[in-house]
């Protein structure tokens, strides 16, 4: 059933800051169910080829959707919490692709080439550290052991700092068609306080090349809850994403994690918002962007309504995988390159983290896999229930029941009676037919998918995710 919620008129009154203060706690993303923190090391290259080996002679000719991960930086930023590698050393991405060649050498070895591709994203680090021709490297190497369906989304992360207009049109020329802007902010003194400063007229440039170049989807990555922000400095920022309508805009929370992450032990805690400003910043941020005419797709992901990710959530079709919505349906998942996490049928695997780990590996002829997991027939039938609800916002009980032979009242009673309190207050409907989200309910849909999550419930490490708000 297609989602026609209508978009709720005021979010700072239907998200009052007593309901946001009661979700202002860590809690999953629900990229994968279960998640990657639920990774075992007992789970290695031998358990990678088998999947792979079983996925060949499954005889399955779905599309695969393939990510590759390139982990240098230039520059750290303050607030980041993604696996990179700083330095201004550029030769060192050369080996690094010899490296990543050799590993999609050993994939296509045990699952076959010339497998369709309808997706494909470059992530980091910042992609862009590569030079040109490194990127056409990659790019070649790719279409070669892969054929790529004509609508596949191509994608590549962008930092606006490294990339001219020139560079923006080489990489339409090696076939992306979709980039996504880092920008996180426009305030210049809070720029100063995360060590990323771009102006507003860099990205805005950029921006009107990508859409003259024919980029068929613009996203920006912004942030609240970063040192030196304000409510005010924050509209501020809101008003200028009205000036550059970039297709989709995901709105991210900053999460202060300096004892796992060392660049943020740079930022000081005294100069972050206080709880009662990050919450008053989102319902501003959420307000302003509605008001824009952007249309709310789910969690902190935003879209102007023509673009396919609007036109799926409308029509009920949106799925979610590791890089976050999409409009492709949900498939395996090639992840390739240092920290990259992958999934294989009923198997989730994740490469090792450091460089020199991946590498050697390699060198030895194995693949890098250092975790994963296999799905047990409870994981299966609570990821299906946790992505109902992210991606379509409704579950049907009696296509459940009939799929997984259970009966939800007494395979869910715990986690249905804790709907009850979020009845109450207006974020589900919940019958025997099923449970529907409401308005209110897509922007604090983490929270109401953690109810079904019982690796999360029987965990005590919960402070390891970022904040639902």
């Amino acid at each position: 059933m297609p989602s026609t919620a209508a978009q709720p008129l005021d979010a700072r009154a239907v998200l009052t800051e007593e309901l946001l203060r009661s979700f202002d706690k860590p809690g999953p993303r629900y990229t994968s169910y279960p998640t990657a923190d639920r990774f075992a090391d007992h789970f290695g290259p031998a358990q990678a080829l088998q999947a792979f080996a079983d996925m060949r002679t499954s005889g399955t000719a779905a599309p695969l959707s393939l990510y590759v991960h390139i982990p240098f930086c230039e520059s750290i930023c303050y607030y980041c919490a993604c696996n990179k590698i700083i330095t201004k050393h550029h030769d060192r991405a050369a080996p690094y692709l010899d490296a990543l060649e050799r590993e999609l050498s050993l994939v296509l070895q045990a699952l076959g080439g010339g497998r369709p591709v309808s997706q494909l994203h470059f992530g980091g680090g910042s992609p862009t550290f590569l030079s040109d021709a490194e990127l056409a490297r990659v790019m070649e190497r790719l279409k070669a052991a892969f054929r790529f369906t004509p609508d596949s989304e191509i994608s590549i992360e962008v930092d606006p700092r490294t990339v001219t207009a020139e560079r923006l049109a080489h990489l339409r020329g090696l076939g992306f068609n979709r980039l996504s802007f880092g920008v996180q902010d426009f305030d210049a003194d809070v720029q100063e306080a995360v060590h990323r400063v771009q102006s507003f007229g860099m990205v805005q440039g950029l921006m009107r090349s990508a859409r003259a170049l024919g980029f068929t989807s613009i996203n920006a990555d912004f942030i609240y809850g970063l040192p030196r922000q304000t409510p005010e400095s924050f509209r501020r920022t809101v008003e200028f994403i009205g000036e550059l309508r970039p297709d989709r805009i995901a709105l991210y929370a900053y999460a202060h994690l300096p004892e796992r992450f060392k660049p943020q032990r740079r930022i000081d805690a005294a100069e972050l918002p206080s709880p009662a400003q990050r919450i008053a910043m989102l319902g501003d941020a959420i307000n302003g962007l509605l008001a824009r005419g952007f249309e709310h797709i789910g969690m902190d992901h935003f879209a102007l309504p023509d673009d396919p990710l609007a036109v799926a959530k409308r029509e009920g079709q949106l799925h979610r995988n590791f890089q976050g919505y999409s409009t492709q349906p949900d498939c395996d998942l090639v992840a390739l390159g240092v920290s990259a996490i992958g999934r294989i049928g009923g198997t989730y695997y994740q490469n090792a983290k450091t460089l020199p780990e991946y590498t050697e590996s390699l060198e030895r002829g194995e693949l890098p896999v250092v975790r994963g997991y296999a799905l047990d027939a409870d994981d299966e039938l609570r990821r299906e229930v946790i992505m109902a609800l992210m991606c379509q916002g409704h579950l049907d009980h009696a296509s459940v029941e009939q799929a997984h032979g259970i009966r939800m009242a007494e395979y869910f009673g715990t986690e249905l009676a804790e709907l009850r309190g979020m009845v109450h207050s207006g974020l589900v409907e919940v019958d025997d037919a099923g449970i529907r989200v409401t308005p209110a309910g897509w922007y604090l849909i983490r929270g109401i998918a953690m109810v079904f999550d019982r690796h999360l419930r029987a965990s005590k490490e919960k402070t390891r995710f970022s904040r639902v708000v």
